[in-house]
């Protein structure tokens, strides 16, 4: 059977596996297409959250990051999984204990105004488009290569199997469908992560892998990575990062974006009591987990067969490698794996000395020049996206025909489990928040479900549009919209559930502040609504104010947010009084009723 085959088998298994349980779990009220009926077990909550988390950022992207720039992007690792723990701690269980099911929901009780309603909307909006973007840039990596379709045909199909499961079955089906994904994934990453670790140091378990010692060359892999790369004029793997208050600022955008994002903290109104909530969040970090501690495995040993494929002779090389780096692949004798990347455009090659040889070096390093002029190099030939690595790690390792197989619909499992739970974000907040609650209040449960679905449908169709031309890698858009969602909804709910002060006017100013503040600084090197050549400014280190990358700039909006929010609520009138008793009430143990509003 040919790969293609293989791959089509799987991934068209989890395609059919998916839309069952959509249909078996089609919503039939409201409650049923935004909370699931409430009625969820802590530990099925559990695994469908960790899906809905560990998004095609985490799958596909992160370790690519980490293999690319090695301890310098760990901060992808920290901000995600700190987040998540605050998100655990300090949000999920009070947000419960209110007993509203969006973001926007209590945020509008909470500061006793629609126009706070409003301006959470368009935050939830804003991020959770973003970070859908992100998804359907690594679904659309994935099907291009697994189906054999460009990229952008890829990310078309994408957005027709998110339109077929998450449109109609709502959150109900989602969470289904995420309980089986989650088991897809986590098998497709890890199983490759398993066989790869055996053969490069005999070490079964990835991350004691990582510090084994490399089987070919006799010396750590960690060691060995880093020798290869520095002939190669690239940093240290595990070098130390130059911009200390960037990584910090970073670590605690992507930290304060995670407790700020809906599509996880609806999650927590799906089980039946507060105590749920808090058992649900705890499995999650334990399924989460699993994926986390094995992706840095996964990155470091991707780097180092990348580049000993590139440079055979250098994969046993323990002492000089000069006559192995002067001895290159001969691009003819390429291995297959680069060749069926190559036609998803996801690499390519650009014979720059006309020797027929590939070049892969860091030749932005002004002080490798000279070594580079002395071995004819006249500039790095090959290109590798960082979504590629994860899903070309077992063809790059030479695994059987299933394993590539099964990581396809790992990949695309990872990008469809999260979009569809954005995707529900984003409809609950138009349809029931705007158009219910604010706009039209006699809405009948049945138009509230045709108007969700509509709003579904339209985010999907935006998201995929903006998806083509994306703003950076996968994980790279994901941090965008965390920074938003940290500068923007973050503060309103932490001030909503521990301040009694903060009033109605300090709350919108706040988040009005903080995501217009962050949208104007990340569109300044981004460009316009992420247009490419709409950006004011070159996104260089350079460039950027006190050296703060726009990835950044979240955790600096979330400041100003606090700031803004806290001067104006004492400058004004103190919010009415059944308002600090319901603050009061939230903060304290004494029960939770069932989800309201809806």
């Amino acid at each position: 059977m040919s790969q293609f085959a293989i791959n089509l088998l799987f991934v068209g298994a989890s395609f059919a596996l998916y839309i069952g349980i959509a249909i078996w779990a089609r919503a039939g009220s409201t409650k049923d297409f935004y909370v699931a009926g409430g009625g969820v077990h802590p530990i099925t909550n559990g695994m469908a959250t960790a899906a809905d988390w560990m998004s095609a950022a985490s799958f596909i992207s992160m370790a690519g990051l980490l293999a690319s720039g090695g301890y310098a992007n760990s901060s992808f690792l920290m901000g995600w999984t700190g987040g998540y723990v605050i998100l655990a701690m300090l949000l999920a269980p009070y947000l419960r204990k209110f007993g509203k099911f969006t973001v926007p929901d209590f945020i509008g009780d909470r500061f006793y105004s629609n126009t706070a309603r409003l301006v959470a909307v368009i935050c939830l909006v804003v991020a959770s488009i973003t970070y859908v973007i992100g998804q359907m840039t690594g679904a659309g990596v994935a099907f291009s290569r697994f189906l054999e379709v460009s990229n952008t045909w890829g990310i078309w199909i994408a957005a027709a199997i998110v339109f077929l499961y998450a449109v109609f079955g709502g959150m109900k089906g989602i969470t289904y469908t995420q309980v089986a994904q989650y088991i897809v994934l986590i098998i497709a990453y890890t199983i490759p992560a398993v066989f790869i670790a055996m053969q490069l140091t005999g070490n079964p378990i990835p991350m004691f892998g990582m510090f084994s010692t490399h089987s070919e060359s006799g010396v750590p892999l960690l060691v060995k990575l880093n020798e290869v790369l520095n002939e190669l004029g690239f940093r240290d793997y595990t070098a130390d990062v130059s911009n200390k208050l960037n990584m910090v600022l970073f670590t605690l955008s992507l930290m304060v974006g995670t407790a700020g994002l809906p599509h996880v903290i609806i999650r927590f109104f799906t089980v039946p009591k507060v105590a749920d909530a808090r058992w649900s969040a705890g499995w999650a970090l334990v399924f989460i987990a699993l994926l986390y501690l094995t992706a840095p495995a996964v990155a470091s040993m991707a780097r180092l067969n990348l580049m000993t494929t590139v440079y055979p002779e250098a994969a046993g090389q323990v002492e000089s490698y000069e006559d192995a780096m002067t001895n290159p692949l001969a691009y003819e004798q390429r291995p297959e794996w680069i060749r069926t990347w190559e036609e998803t455009g996801l690499i390519t090659y650009t014979d720059r000395n006309d020797d027929g040889r590939i070049q892969l070096y860091n030749d932005g390093n002004e002080d490798f020049a000279e070594t580079a002029a002395e071995r004819g190099w006249e500039g790095s030939e090959l290109e590798v996206n960082n979504d590629i690595l994860v899903l070309a790690n077992p063809e790059i390792a030479n695994l059987p025909g299933w394993v590539i197989g099964l990581i396809a619909a790992g990949g695309i499992a990872a990008a469809l489990s999260t979009a569809a739970g954005l995707l529900l974000a984003i409809s609950s907040a138009i349809s029931h928040d705007l158009i219910k609650t604010m706009i039209n209040p006699k809405i009948t449960e049945k138009g509230e479900m045709l108007a969700a679905r509509i709003s579904m449908a339209g985010a999907i169709l935006l998201a995929t549009y903006l998806g083509l031309n994306p703003p950076g890698f996968a994980a790279q858009t994901v941090a965008l919209a965390f920074g938003i969602a940290g500068a923007s909804l973050f503060p309103a709910l932490m001030m909503g559930i521990f301040s009694k002060r903060v009033n109605n006017k300090g709350a919108v100013a706040g988040m009005l502040t903080g995501l217009l503040l962050t949208l104007l600084y990340i569109f300044t090197y981004l460009g316009w609504l992420f247009i490419p050549g709409t950006n004011m400014l070159p996104n260089t280190p350079d460039n950027w104010i006190l050296g703060v990358s726009p990835l950044s700039f979240g955790a600096v909006g979330a400041i100003f947010n606090f700031a803004v929010a806290f001067l104006v609520s004492n400058a004004t009138e103190e919010p009415p009084q059944e308002i600090q008793d319901l603050v009061e009430s939230v903060r304290y143990p004494k029960g939770a009723g069932v989800a309201t509003g809806h």
